[in-house]
């Protein structure tokens, strides 16, 4: 497998990656336009954009879109994250063209129909809805709004629904002007793939493109941390802690992440074992660290009665401090285990090394060798693990966010000190 690499003379990047015996391919687009590059007045436009791209072209209706990549078997969708906003889809080796013409038609051509901009605006504050009813989804919201307030980075993707109220034709389009330029743009696409033929392709579609003016940066993250604390009837009492991590240029970042695994990654983990298994206080509870360019948090969750919340909370803070000492060769061992495992698992699906590509390239300019990444997982000791497990304690800001009946939950406050005594 063969990771082939080419920029256009407008700065529009083009990567692809050929696995042979694959009979189908995966292809997007990645624009590095997400929630973090908004404005205040704009919060939920990317994501509504992404939404109304496939809405309807110049070229083709809402169902003309579908049905282009149904007939063949395909399937296309998107997503919109913090950093950027991705149109993808999966279809069988003959197609690959089709679907790229395809995604190349809604990013290029859209037409935003006033009529399907009220409809689709009905459909994200039912979305909008959605997330509020579910509590292990806001309160990670919450948590981010908690961390970096009054930040772009901090805000939700959706947006508030006065914001998404609002949103014109005009606003759409002044964001598509300001945000889509073609070096903001990856192509990325892996399996079934013929990188001539693609590069050609790219050349047709995005070649004629200008050059823009570069577009206002985004904010550089800034760590606050707090407390959150919304009451409500709930079932269960929810839980988020979370501390400032490194980047994911940060050589730290896989100390991090083999940090996390061993706290709250697998049914082996230490908070796993010691809060659900030996004493029963709840049922799903896990770690994880995630990055963005200038920031990230390593966030665990759980979700307990209301009775057994502050035990829940006490014993989350005494196995993160007693990881710090005494995290063993063979716990660290294992994550790693994890941590390659399912990376190269995941890597056998065209769809997740397309978007392995893509964010490589967002990140560095170029795509790291899969080996190269593994020897950076198996470069990361114990003393390491345990030394990030002590910054964590001694450097890092906290922040915590909780939900459902919640009146017996300690204070952030107290759980730091605890964490530091």
């Amino acid at each position: 497998m063969t990771v082939q690499q080419h920029t256009l003379s407008n700065g529009f990047r083009i990567v692809t990656e050929q696995m042979p015996g694959l009979k189908s391919a995966s292809i997007g687009i990645w624009v590095m336009a997400g929630g973090r590059h908004e404005t205040p007045a704009q919060n939920g436009i990317a994501h509504f954009l992404e939404h109304m791209a496939f809405k309807g072209t110049q070229r083709r209706s809402a169902l003309q879109i579908a049905e282009a990549i149904e007939d063949v078997g395909g399937y296309i969708n998107a997503y919109t994250s913090r950093e950027m906003t991705a149109y993808y889809a999966r279809v069988l080796e003959n197609d690959v063209p089709l679907a790229l013409d395809v995604i190349a038609d809604i990013l290029l051509n859209p037409v935003f129909d006033p009529s399907e901009i009220e409809v689709e605006r009905g459909v994200i504050l039912q979305e909008i809805g959605q997330a509020l009813d579910t509590p292990d989804d806001i309160i990670f919201d919450w948590l981010q709004e908690e961390a970096y307030p009054d930040q772009a980075i901090g805000r939700t993707i959706l947006g508030p629904s006065e914001r998404v109220s609002s949103f014109t034709k005009a606003d759409l389009s002044d964001f598509i002007g300001e945000r889509y330029g073609p070096d903001q743009m990856i192509l990325s696409a892996a399996g079934a793939v013929n990188p001539d033929e693609l590069l050609a392709l790219a050349e047709k579609l995005f070649g004629h493109l200008p050059r823009r003016s570069e577009p206002r940066a985004a904010e550089v993250a800034a760590f606050v941390g707090g407390e959150r604390r919304v009451k409500k009837d709930l079932e269960q009492a929810h839980f988020t802690l979370a501390f400032e991590g490194p980047n994911y240029r940060d050589p730290g970042i896989y100390a991090a992440q083999i940090h996390a695994i061993t706290m709250g990654g697998g049914m082996s983990s230490r908070l796993f074992q010691e809060l659900r298994e030996n004493r029963g206080l709840c049922y799903t509870i896990f770690a994880q660290a995630g990055a963005y360019a200038d920031t990230g948090m390593m966030t665990v969750y759980a979700g307990t009665s209301a009775e057994q919340l502050g035990e829940l909370a006490t014993l989350t803070i005494d196995e993160l401090k007693r990881a710090a000492d005494d995290m063993s060769a063979e716990e660290v061992a294992r994550a790693r285990a994890q941590m390659k495992a399912g990376m190269l698992m995941g890597l056998e699906s065209p769809s997740s090394r397309a978007e392995r590509l893509a964010r490589m390239v967002a990140i560095w300019d170029t795509v790291p060798t899969i080996e190269d990444t593994i020897e950076r997982i198996d470069s990361v000791t114990t003393g390491d693990v345990r030394a990030f497990g002590g910054s964590l304690i001694t450097d890092a800001g906290s922040v915590m966010a909780l939900y459902g009946p919640i009146d017996d939950a300690p204070a952030l406050e107290a759980l730091r000190q605890r964490l530091v005594a």
